[in-house]
Formats: C-alpha cells, sequence, structure tokens
C-alpha cells in the first residue's frame, strides 16, 4: 500500500469513527429528551454547558436505578385515593391548612412507592427519572406552599398548589385519585383539575 492510500484510509476511519460518535450522542440526546421531557430543557438552561446537563441527567438515571421502588398495592391505592379525595374537602374550609396536608400527603406517598424524602431538590432529582412531566406542577406547589408559610399565597395561589399536587400526585399513584363525580356534588371552591376548570 502507498503512503498515499494509507493517508486517505486513515481519513477514512477518522470520518466513519466521527460520524459514528457524532450518531451515538445525538441518539443519547434523544434518549434523554424522550425521558425527561421539559426537566430536559430546564437542566440545559441551569447547567454551564448541554453536555454538563446530560452527564447530570446520566447520573440521576444511575441513581434511579439503585432504588427499590415498590408499586402500591390496591388498597394503598384507594387508602390513598381516599385520603386525596377528604383533603379536596377540607381545602374549602382551611385552604393554607390543606395546602400543607397536600405537602404531607404527596411525601408519604414519594416514601411509600421507595423514593428518598430529604432535601427537595434531591427528591426532584430522583422522581425526574420516571415522574418528569409532572416536575414542573411539584416545583410550583412548593414553591406556593414556601409562599403561603410566609403568608404570601392567597386562596387562588393555594388552590394552584392543590392542583399542582395531585398532578404528581395521580401520576404516582397511577390514577386519578378522585373519580369524576357530577357537577352538582362537586363544591365550586374546591380545587379540582385544571381542565376541568
Amino acid at each position: 500500500m502507498s503512503p498515499t492510500q494509507i493517508v486517505l484510509l486513515v481519513l477514512v476511519v477518522l470520518v466513519v469513527a466521527a460520524l459514528v460518535a457524532v450518531a451515538v450522542v445525538a441518539n443519547r440526546r434523544r434518549a434523554l429528551r424522550s425521558r425527561f421531557g421539559p426537566e430536559y430543557d430546564r437542566v440545559v438552561a441551569e447547567q454551564d454547558s448541554r453536555g454538563a446537563a446530560e452527564r447530570e441527567l446520566r447520573e440521576r438515571e444511575r441513581r434511579h436505578a439503585e432504588l427499590e421502588l415498590t408499586p402500591l398495592s390496591p388498597q394503598d391505592r384507594a387508602r390513598y385515593a381516599a385520603a386525596w379525595e377528604e383533603l379536596q374537602v377540607r381545602f374549602v374550609d382551611s385552604p393554607a391548612e390543606t395546602v400543607g396536608d397536600a405537602d404531607e400527603l404527596v411525601s408519604q406517598l414519594i416514601a411509600d412507592r421507595g423514593y428518598p424524602t430529604g432535601e427537595f431538590t434531591e427528591q426532584v432529582a430522583h422522581l425526574s427519572v420516571e415522574h418528569a412531566r409532572t416536575m414542573t406542577h411539584y416545583r410550583e406547589a412548593h414553591e406556593i406552599r414556601l409562599r403561603n408559610e410566609r403568608g404570601e399565597a392567597g386562596t387562588e395561589d393555594l388552590r394552584q398548589a392543590v392542583v399542582h399536587y395531585r398532578a404528581l400526585f395521580a401520576d404516582l399513584l397511577g390514577e386519578e385519585p378522585v373519580g369524576h363525580r357530577p357537577a352538582q356534588q362537586q363544591h365550586p371552591d374546591s380545587p379540582q383539575d385544571a381542565t376541568t376548570r
């Protein structure tokens, strides 16, 4: 083989290797975008680079794989659904307290499913692997709860917090926590899914 042919062969091999590397990165990126949805964009915006964000998301997947998650029994699912329905009824009389109760109920469900319940940001990181599409709801609910603790949240804010908590609660439960009752049985001030308002 002549030196020119060797150089051309090396160049072809390098180009093919570069194309394979680009395809691998693109496939990883597509898989992360698909799995994390809006959470992908959020992490990219928070990190210094797309590569750092993708490393963070892969690390979340690795930590998530180490968890021992447990599905809920039908009895536990029914118990949680009943607790949520009771919580929504209480909202009418004590919205500020109900937001705190919603946070506690969601935290209890998170723990019962096997997720860690420590610091909020770590909790979100663990949950985002399987429940990425409801993390925006969870963050919004958390922010409103913090404003409520400072006395800065109005009744509509509190209603929105319960609606946001409900989105994650339903996602973790695997079903809507409260069946759709006829309109005449629902109190007009009770928090409902945003699509029914």
